[in-house]
């Protein structure tokens, strides 16, 4: 899958590669260092361009054309060496996405094999060539080479492992010539200064190998820089690992190397390094090396012995794990039902303080609605009332309060008052003349609590109908009409069956009509409230007159 917004600069390239002769295709490659060189390093641009090299196979095609013979190449070693900068340059901060696993395990072991393909070819070259510029011109190149591998390498440090098991390193690290042996070892020395840890992993034979190739560089040669070099690289080894020490210092392969290292004269480069290195395998430096090593084996006997231990006293002891866990499930059970109930409680006293509050508020408001529906006259008495019933109520709960504490409090004398008398019962029984007084006395005292229960019962329900009658009554008078605004029958409502009250009603109405009805002259010296002389017969004409208690008579 192309990725989108690729760079049209690879694009072009990866056109003219596609479309150009194979001869042709390193040359067009070439442009590809131009693109790297003007993009600022480690930007997110040049990894976009990276990404897009990949993506467009151009990777693959400079991989390709450095495995063809070099001879058959436009521009030499010139373009193979230009070529190897773009091929590491571009492996190096890529990342491939789904093609992850063919990019490590195939392509980047294939870059590196071929780049050490690449410099024994270049050796050969320069050992076979006469002229000295040639030669400089080729060691040139192999540097390049070089250089580009360990680019490489340090972006993928998983590769160290199969540059220094491969065969074709370890026929460049045999290489007889000063300035060729000497880049290889430099090169080494870089590579294991990244990561020495690969040196334990590449087998025991390519180990010996390179050991072996080391050492004999640093008696063979005359070469203060290749001698330098390798003291170098044996003391990196030996202080890196104790493995690679311990080889040096027990092996029979080199049997004799310190007495061999203590005979070299001591150079003005390389004489602190060949003084350590004689320091180091000195038999005081190898004593204490077992020492440390048989320290850190009764370490580990002593860590596995401490483990066994321990697991076997763990597996005596689950019940106490179990007792353990299931007393903190306990108490954290106990802990969680306290504060449910704590929440409960809570959660209750809210409800009852809303549902009183509630209900003081249904009470206000009823209150209110009586009020509105109450004559202003009237609210006086009704005020009263609630203030009777309240004072009712607050002495009921009061006495309920107080009697159920005596209760409480003389529960215990009854208790023993019954067992009193249950033994009483027991030690001495009653006649049974005396029985059936007392049977007779309570049932005659019990018929007369029920007679009179029930007529006090017929009394309070008289005395609450008379009330619900006066208060319909008054009621209705509030809501009436004026004589002025009536109409009709509805004055026959108001009518009464009680004839006093009838006749009372009669008079005052009669007396106010004569008033109203008298000259002025009359009126001097009379106060409207004075009663005037009404006939027993003009009181007798009709009973029926305004309603004052009751409803009309039939």
């Amino acid at each position: 899958m192309k990725p989108t917004g690729t760079d049209p600069r690879i694009l072009s390239i990866a056109a003219e590669v596609a479309k150009s002769p194979e001869q042709n295709v390193p040359v067009t490659l070439l442009k590809l260092k131009e693109i790297i060189n003007n993009t600022p390093l480690g930007s997110s641009e040049l990894k976009k361009i990276k990404q897009d090299i990949y993506c467009y196979d151009l990777i693959q095609y400079c991989l390709l054309v450095l495995s063809q013979d070099c001879s058959q190449i436009q521009g030499g070693w010139n373009t193979i060496s230009q070529l190897t900068q773009i091929l590491s340059h571009c492996c190096v901060g890529l990342e491939p996405g789904e093609d992850a696993e063919k990019f490590y395990n195939e392509l980047l072991p294939s870059a590196a094999e071929n780049f050490l393909v690449l410099g024994i070819q270049l050796q050969t070259c320069f050992i076979n060539a006469a002229k000295a510029e040639e030669k400089d011109e080729l060691l040139h190149f192999f540097h390049i080479v070089t250089d580009s591998l360990f680019w490489l390498v340090g972006g993928h440090v998983g590769l160290i492992q199969n540059v220094l098991h491969s065969d074709h390193f370890l026929h460049l690290l045999q290489a007889d010539n000063v300035q060729i042996g000497s880049a290889v070892l430099m090169m080494l020395q870089n590579i294991l200064q990244i990561n020495s840890g690969d040196l334990l992993r590449i087998g025991e034979r390519a180990l010996h190998s390179i050991l072996d190739e080391v050492i004999f560089k640093l008696f063979s040669t005359s070469s203060p820089l290749v001698r330098s070099t390798a003291t170098k690289l044996l003391l990196l080894m030996a202080e890196s690992h104790q493995e690679i020490f311990i080889l040096l210092r027990q092996s029979a392969c080199y049997k004799g190397l310190r007495r061999l290292l203590s005979k070299q004269e001591a150079g003005t480069e390389f004489s602190e390094e060949l003084r350590q290195l004689v320091s180091l395998l000195s038999p005081t430096v190898y004593q204490e090396v077992e020492e440390q090593k048989l320290h850190q084996a009764a370490c580990l006997i002593q860590a596995y012995w401490k483990g066994f231990q321990t697991r076997k006293r763990l597996k005596k002891l689950p019940s106490a794990v179990i007792a353990l866990q299931r007393s903190f499930r306990s108490k954290r059970t106990k802990i969680l039902l306290e504060i449910n109930r704590k929440k409960e409680e809570e959660d209750l006293r809210l409800q009852l303080q809303l549902q009183r509050q509630r209900a003081m508020r249904l009470s206000r408001e009823l209150r209110l609605s009586m009020l509105e529906i109450v004559h202003p006259g009237q609210v006086e008495k009704h005020n009263r009332e609630m203030e009777e019933k309240s004072a009712v109520i607050i002495q009921k709960h009061w006495r309920g309060y107080r009697e159920r504490k005596n209760f409480r409090q003389q529960r215990q004398s009854l208790t023993e008052y019954k067992a009193a008398v249950t033994l009483q019962r027991a030690g001495s029984p009653m006649p049974d003349v005396v029985s059936r007084e007392l049977h007779a006395q309570a049932q005659e005292r019990l018929q007369h609590y029920f007679m009179g229960r029930a007529l006090e019962e017929r009394a309070q329900q008289h005395r609450e109908a008379l009330m619900a009658q006066i208060s319909t009554n008054a009621e209705q008078l509030m809501k009436a009409p004026s004589l002025k605004e009536a109409e009709g029958k509805e004055p026959e409502l108001f009518l009464s069956r009680s004839r006093p009250v009838a006749a009372k009603a009669k008079q005052a109405h009669l007396t106010t009509l004569k008033h109203i009805q008298a000259p002025w002259w009359k009126k001097l010296g009379e106060e409207s409230g004075d009663e005037t002389d009404v006939l027993k017969d003009e009181l007798s004409v009709e009973l029926e007159t305004l309603f004052i208690s009751g409803t009309k008579a039939p």
